[in-house]
């Protein structure tokens, strides 16, 4: 295993510093878990299932039910025997009895049953949309995670980055404090002057200044990373690959491949989905132009009971039949709407089209990126190589007297400074690879 003997050296060091030992993939997992916008992604493909799983169901017979009770402060008489005058008091009780119809309490009730025969293509087509909007929203999702593994590569290997001008600053301000001290003695010995020592000063204090800046960069890098993971800004912790002497560099780099970035990157498809999506909503606009046809069942009961007589108990019948609405005022407004959806439609045509050549272009320059950035590092390997000759032959010459100290100070700073290249260039070339693979839709976190 590539970190194996990193795992075994952090069981030996945690307990005696308590610092964790982080490896990019275990950051790239930490980050996607607590990225809040990624769950907020995963929470939208939860609602487009949701609405996808509710379209489906407008296949189906629609079923409801009402009730209603009412309280009448009159009851009904059919006749009016007041008119009747004195002729009033010949009927018998039975007849004004049959002729009043008693409403002062009257419950009514039903249950209805609708089958969408024919809607214009409207469920259909709203079924579809549904099912592109959860496509959608997964592509998204997807998307979203790409990019959130991209920000905590980035900021891993700017810490990396930065650990790693720490310490070349730190042996650099060793360097220059050896340096300080020879000259000094050299100084009370006469064979250096006053303003030798103040050139070594400046320096020194030049590196110091360097050194603070560099420690606090990496110190807020690593809070932003901490953030990024879901971690306490506060808390101690390592990089596997600050650890290292030397960054792992592969030999094998990727191949832009602007085919395969068509077929998996995010944008394409969500562009994709979104036309198709446009497209069917022309339908929709459609569905409203044409005749919606339903069948429907309805069974009603009602107290009194007026089937057969007019009585007070409970009775119902059934009833089925066919229902249609045509339109027939909203064609000149369906028209222009139409007309409005497909032309949204074409938008997102343009745009998907457009965004296949920025991609074509993004992985051209990617590949063009990464193949510069691992020229620039074999040029910095050698170009530290020198410097490190170079240093070293400096400091023979200037423990023997025959160097003075400003070639010594000036091979120094070009040490410093071709070992910064170099960690720059390591960096560039993670950077550039990882940037590649994004451009490729091929990045993401192992399962």
């Amino acid at each position: 295993m590539k970190y194996l003997f990193l795992l075994f050296l952090s069981l030996l060091v945690v307990p005696a510093n308590a610092q964790r030992i982080l490896t990019l993939e275990e950051c790239r997992q930490l980050t996607v878990k607590n990225n809040k916008e990624l769950q907020i992604a995963g929470e939208r493909v939860k609602i487009s299932s949701s609405d996808k799983k509710a379209a489906f169901t407008k296949f189906f017979p629609q079923l409801s039910a009402t009730g209603t009770f009412l309280w009448n402060e009159k009851d009904i008489n059919l006749v009016d025997y007041n008119a009747l005058g004195d002729l009033s008091a010949l009927i018998p009780s039975q007849v004004k009895e049959a002729t009043r119809l008693d409403i002062e309490n009257v419950w009514i009730g039903g249950v209805s049953l609708v089958q969408p025969v024919f809607m214009g293509g409207k469920i259909v087509s709203y079924n579809q949309i549904t099912k592109y909007a959860q496509e959608l929203a997964e592509s998204m999702n997807n998307l979203k995670l790409q990019q959130v593994i991209y920000k905590t590569d980035e900021v891993y290997w700017q810490v990396v980055s930065l650990a790693n001008k720490k310490d070349l600053a730190d042996s650099y301000v060793v360097l220059l404090n050896k340096m300080d001290s020879d000259v000094s003695e050299m100084i009370k010995e006469g064979v250096a002057t006053y303003a030798d020592g103040l050139s070594v000063k400046v320096r020194l204090n030049e590196a110091e200044m360097a050194q603070t800046k560099v420690a606090n960069g990496l110190a807020l890098s690593r809070m932003l990373l901490a953030q990024l993971c879901g971690l306490p800004m506060n808390e101690s912790y390592i990089l596997a690959d600050e650890m290292l002497a030397d960054l792992p560099m592969s030999d094998d780099l990727p191949v832009g491949n602007v085919e395969e970035a068509f077929l998996n990157r995010m944008e394409l498809k969500s562009l994709n989905l979104a036309e198709r999506i446009y497209k069917k909503k022309e339908a929709l606009v459609l569905a409203d132009m044409l005749p919606n046809i339903a069948l429907t069942a309805n069974y009603l009961v009602m107290n009194p009971n007026s089937f057969n007589g007019f009585k007070n108990e409970f009775g119902g019948m059934f009833n089925v039949g066919v229902a249609m609405k045509i339109p027939l005022s909203g064609w000149w407004e369906g028209v222009h709407k139409r007309n409005s959806a497909r032309a949204e439609t074409t938008i997102k045509r343009l745009e998907l089209e457009d965004a296949r050549e920025k991609i074509e272009l993004e992985v051209t320059q990617s590949a063009y990126k990464l193949n510069e950035a691992n020229k620039k590092l074999s040029a910095s390997m050698k170009n530290k190589e020198r410097a490190e000759e170079n240093l070293r032959h400096a400091n023979l010459g200037f423990n023997e007297g025959v160097i003075p100290v400003l070639n010594l100070m000036e091979a120094q700073t070009a040490w410093m400074s071709a070992g910064s290249d170099l960690i720059d260039a390591q960096i560039e070339v993670k950077l550039t690879k990882v940037y590649l693979m994004k451009s490729m839709g091929k990045l993401d976190i192992e399962k």
